[in-house]
């Protein structure tokens, strides 16, 4: 197939079958991998609708000056489409934000904006990043704020592809998805996918533990663009069958376990994803279908997640758990799980 440009690729990414590393399960075990939109993350999708929705309705014209907060993975597919379709854009980061992403929104052309201290209220550097966004909207009057947090076009991008394809590979025949949760943008899209398709499946989010979203107490989180400091604008009631609460640790065990059982390099998210799963498997039916959403590649975590000096600063002696051929995923540890 021939692609008119870049953009154009966004999308119609792999679902693969998962056969190793629930060896003992019965049930079909699916992966979505995000990992291979061109910016290398589902944030490709959403990017990409919100400017082209903006763009239609006239808000966004060649001059217009695009201004968002981005911890990583949005940015990178902001500043990619910005490039292509000529846009100047700033991105405001905080010091948490690794040097290759910042390296990485360089390369595109982004302007970078460092918040570098934590919001007077909430003592977080998201309200901070969000407040310095609204500075510079009011410094560039011809100025457009995605505003991933609460942009509907967000959630609207994986209501028409993300859980469109999914359905389609599958022939609607989902019975389990488990989706990682931030923005709420996917999740929401593909809930009322479900909902008006009338799909039977079961959504089950998953969140980090110290994140807010649904109604966790606020701590000290290590995985970037996992959770979050504030419920996001669009989030809903209802949204999922449950939310399972998983831990940095889990993110980087659970990571550390496809690369050796599926050879698949991961985010942190989608080992937390896997987590949550084989935290719950023992309830999913042997006839089942289960999908995992999969939203980033691995490469952006090599100084952490993949890092031994890393892990080992963060969590100990555990640095040695992928190393343990014998070790498998056990189904008796428990996380944190509230029904809606």
């Amino acid at each position: 197939m021939i692609h008119e440009g870049i953009l154009s690729t966004i999308g119609n990414t792999p679902l693969i079958r998962l056969n190793r590393v629930f060896r003992e399960s019965r049930f079909r075990l699916f992966a979505k991998l995000e990992g291979f939109n061109p910016g290398g993350s589902a944030k490709d999708r959403p990017a990409l609708n919100i400017l082209e929705e903006a763009i239609e309705a006239g808000v966004i014209r060649s001059e217009t000056v695009i201004v968002e907060s981005s911890s990583g993975n949005l940015g990178i597919g902001l500043a990619q489409a910005c490039r292509y379709l000529g846009l100047r854009f700033i991105c405001v980061v905080d010091p948490r934000t690794t040097q290759q992403n910042i390296r990485i929104l360089k390369a595109y052309g982004a302007e970078i904006d460092v918040v570098s201290e934590f919001d007077v209220k909430d003592g977080e550097f998201l309200q901070a990043r969000i407040n310095r966004v609204k500075t510079l909207l009011r410094a560039n009057r011809d100025s457009f704020w995605p505003n991933q947090y609460a942009n509907l076009a967000n959630a609207a991008a994986h209501y028409k592809t993300t859980m469109r394809e999914i359905a389609v590979y599958l022939n609607g025949n989902v019975d389990y998805l488990f989706c990682a949760t931030s923005t709420c943008g996917t999740i929401r899209g593909c809930a009322e996918y479900v909902r008006d398709y009338n799909l039977k499946t079961k959504i089950f989010a998953v969140d980090a533990v110290g994140s807010v979203i649904f109604g966790g107490q606020r701590a000290k989180r290590l995985i970037p663009g996992h959770g979050a400091a504030r419920r996001p604008e669009l989030y809903l009631p209802g949204l999922a069958e449950e939310c399972l609460h998983v831990t940095d640790l889990d993110c980087v065990v659970g990571c550390h376990q496809l690369v050796r059982s599926e050879a698949l390099l991961v985010g942190g998210s989608s080992g937390g994803v896997l987590m949550a799963l084989n935290y719950s498997r023992h309830r999913i039916p042997p006839d089942a279908t289960v999908v995992l959403i999969f939203h980033d590649r691995g490469e952006r975590y090599l100084d952490t997640i993949y890092s031994e000096s890393w892990v080992k600063e963060h969590f100990g002696a555990v640095s040695s758990l992928w190393h343990d051929e014998a070790r498998d995923l056990k189904e008796e540890e428990e996380c944190v799980t509230m029904t809606y």
